[in-house]
């Protein structure tokens, strides 16, 4: 790591522990679910403000320069027009931000409004209402942003002491470090507030956010360069912003990437609209919230690469048996895990691919159609590859999850050599590390093995099977397992190192510990029989 790594680092470190603790404290009673929009809308309005204050800034210094073609007729009231400028922010894609939201004018309000002496047109406003105005103003001017704001702050149970509080919190966040652009500085407070509060909530935090591991493993194996990239349970969007990382972090530019996605939930189709919007990725996340598998908003979309986390064995969830997706067999109305790998294939172009995450169980289930349908998806060579993943993942569930990989052309292209009737197999249930008692995480290096295996395969540089690990199966490997596509049934274990004593003297030296811990165990009870008579006479 580099010392200019390390510093930010340092900083970020820092950063997290400050706002994490200090925004928990203020939480009270407010369920995490509900206060996380709380928190993260307030992080979007300042972000706002500080881009707005330093183009306010630049146009300042521009307009005062000499070289200025107003410079020797210049006053305030003309500087202070061409401040006010609108055009002169939205043509550098800032947010133009009414003088009521602007942050330091907000934070000035919200304390006015502690003292219950703060008056806007005869009426008076508690901090929510200040906010939820200041929300409303930005949403007015600024037509991208149109029903993405939270604007639920008056209606909440939090008081206004406490978002007073929130707001001079917030207000602490540097937007400008030596090391790093404001916009990483965002992007990194902003996922580390939505993984932390996936964490709070539990269960339900996953319906918002799939872990970083995961998603960045997804997103490294599938490679989206350029074209289109489609997320049907998008949550708060963490398949797009990784994608986003990756295509710069390669040299290339989002721009070239153009954004799909659905969600269900309505706050969390809001959540990811902003996680869009303050990273300027241009996104089409449909008109508005609504049920992916019942309500297809972008029928005709053929996407070059397909991410999603969709929710493990989602039952009742619809459907009718004579859908034009169901290309490899209609799907049980009591699980709607092949309804996804469908649906998600039905929106993949002719060299599409595509990854998601799924329930074990969707590797060997037979119930209802499901081993019908992955036998179908085997034999007309639509997997690519599937990989096991280590328990503890994940902040909703311990339900064992897996990736399943899938393409329309295994045919040689590119790099990619002739996969045709091949299926590469990886365990990565042992690999990872324990962050804290309950998360297990990739370190880089973890991602990078699964990474570099897949494309290593996909190319046929240097691939080899390797016990413990991977294995490139045939079709007839698949049929002899019945279409079960578990990595464990294919992956050689890894043979135990021989360390040179012979079997017997193994046993005999196992057979004489065992036979003192019995000795030592029929003491012990002994013991403790005494100690149970001698009690008995005692009392």
């Amino acid at each position: 790591m580099t010392k200019m790594e390390q510093e930010q680092q340092k900083f970020l470190n820092d950063l997290e522990k400050k706002l994490w603790n200090s925004a928990d404290k203020l939480r009270s009673n407010l369920d995490a679910a509900v206060y996380k929009h709380v928190v993260l809308g307030l992080v979007f309005l300042k972000y706002v403000s500080n881009s707005f204050d330093q183009r306010r800034e630049e146009l300042k210094a521009d307009f005062t320069n000499p070289d200025h073609q107003d410079y020797l007729n210049s006053d305030e009231d003309l500087l202070l027009e061409e401040l006010e400028d609108r055009d002169a922010y939205t043509e550098v894609n800032v947010f133009w931000v009414p003088e009521p939201a602007r942050w330091s004018n907000l934070q000035d309000s919200a304390k006015l409004a502690l003292g219950s002496s703060l008056s806007w047109g005869g009426e008076f406003k508690g901090v929510g209402k200040l906010l939820d105005d200041a929300m409303e103003a930005i949403e007015k001017d600024n037509p991208k942003l149109k029903n993405i704001l939270n604007k639920d702050y008056g209606r909440l149970q939090l008081d206004s002491d406490k978002l007073a509080q929130l707001i001079d919190l917030i207000a602490t966040i540097p937007f400008d470090h030596d090391t790093m652009s404001s916009k990483d500085i965002l992007g990194h407070v902003y996922e580390y507030f939505l993984g932390g509060f996936a964490s709070a909530e539990g269960k339900r935090g996953g319906q918002f956010y799939t872990p970083k591991s995961i998603v960045t493993t997804i997103v490294e194996c599938l490679e989206p360069y350029n074209g289109r990239v489609y997320d049907p349970a998008c949550g708060s969007g963490g398949f797009f912003i990784s994608s986003e990382k990756f295509i710069e972090e390669h040299g290339g530019k989002i721009g070239q990437v153009s954004i799909y996605g659905q969600e269900s939930n309505p706050t969390t189709w809001r959540l990811a609209a902003m996680n869009m919007v303050i990273r300027g990725i241009e996104f089409n996340l449909g008109k508005e919230p609504s049920d992916t598998l019942n309500n297809d908003q972008h029928p005709d979309l053929r996407a070059d690469f397909v991410m999603a986390n969709p929710p493990f064995n989602q039952s009742e969830w619809g459907g009718s048996d004579d859908d034009k997706r169901w290309t490899q067999g209609i799907p049980p109305k009591g699980n709607a895990n092949f309804a996804w790998v469908q649906h998600m294939l039905y929106h993949l172009n002719p060299n599409g691919s595509m990854g998601l995450l799924l329930a074990n169980g969707s590797m060997s289930s037979v119930t209802k159609n499901e081993g019908e349908i992955r036998k179908n998806l085997i034999k007309n060579d639509l997997i690519e590859c599937m990989v096991a993943l280590p328990g503890q993942l994940f902040t909703n569930t311990q339900i064992p999850a897996c990736i399943w990989f899938l393409t329309k052309n295994k045919q040689e292209k590119g790099k990619k050599r002739n996969r045709q009737g091949e299926t590469l197999f990886i365990d990565a249930r042992n690999i990872g590390y324990m962050k804290d008692r309950v998360l297990r995480y990739f370190a880089q290096d973890d991602i990078k093995k699964i990474a570099d295996t897949f494309h290593n395969w996909q190319q046929g540089n240097d691939y080899q099977d390797e016990a413990g690990f991977c294995y490139s199966a045939k079709l007839k490997n698949m049929e002899k397992h019945d279409y079960v596509l578990t990595p464990g049934r294919y992956v050689s274990p890894v043979e135990d190192e021989d360390d040179g004593i012979p079997i017997k003297e193994k046993v005999d030296s196992l057979t004489a510990l065992l036979e003192a811990q019995f000795k030592e165990g029929r003491t012990l009870e002994d013991e403790i029989q005494a100690n149970l008579v001698e009690l008995r006479y005692e009392v």
